[in-house]
This record gives C-alpha cells, sequence and structure tokens, in this order.
C-alpha cells in the first residue's frame, strides 16, 4: 500500500467518525477510541501506542 493510498484511508476514517458522531463536541477520548477503532476496521492499525 502506498503513503498515498494510506493517506486516503485516514481521511476517510476520520470523514466517517465526525459524520457518525455528529462533530464536535465529545471528549478527545471519544473521538480516539472511535478513530481507532475505523482504522482497524480498515486494517491499518494493529497496536495504538498512545494507548493509555
Amino acid at each position: 500500500m502506498t503513503e498515498n493510498e494510506i493517506s486516503r484511508h485516514i481521511v476517510e476514517a476520520a470523514i466517517e467518525v465526525h459524520r457518525t458522531l455528529g462533530g464536535p463536541g465529545l471528549l478527545e477520548s471519544v473521538y480516539e477510541e472511535a478513530m481507532a477503532w475505523e482504522l482497524t476496521h480498515r486494517g491499518l492499525l494493529g497496536e495504538r501506542p498512545w494507548f493509555r
């Protein structure tokens, strides 16, 4: 997978999270969890190094 393809998947995942959650207003941790789920669902995230 090229860098452009990876970037496209990340942007698409972010747009889907934004669309599903309805935009701003929630805690950052909610968006982080949703983004991690989207990326994992798309096969792009195997480990979350920033996970607390």
